[in-house]
């Protein structure tokens, strides 16, 4: 069984940048590999994904033109480099693995999530 852990959050102002890793140890991540987030009282929603074998991306229109993923496959690790970072990106970022680029109830494998904070 995979297991993921979410580094690389932190508290930023409106703006600013940061980049998340998600590492996988075990096994090999699934065929897609997505971040997800999730802010206070609201559910938790899509916001990328990258397919493991050909590197194609996919993004909620929210993050588009800011957000990037990518992977590496040398160190088993999904980065989402975030840029122009928005108060509104406040949440927690959970990394995930499945079988489709943006169906959360599919991904069968969870990282802890950690904390992104921006202030205005």
């Amino acid at each position: 069984q995979v297991q993921l852990v979410e580094s690389g959050g932190g508290l930023v102002q409106a703006g600013g940048s940061l980049r998340l890793s998600c590492a996988a140890s075990g096994r090999t991540f699934s065929s897609y590999v997505g971040w997800f987030r999730q802010a206070p009282g609201k559910e938790r929603e899509f916001v990328a994904s990258i397919a493991w074998t050909d590197g194609a991306t996919y993004y909620v229109p929210s993050v588009e033109g800011r957000f990037t993923i990518s992977r590496d496959g040398t160190e088993n690790t999904v980065y989402l480099q975030m840029n122009r970072l928005r108060p509104e990106d406040t949440a927690v970022y959970y990394c995930a693995t499945g079988p489709y680029p943006r169906h959360q109830s599919s991904y069968a494998h969870w990282g802890q999530g950690t904390q992104v904070t921006v202030s205005s």
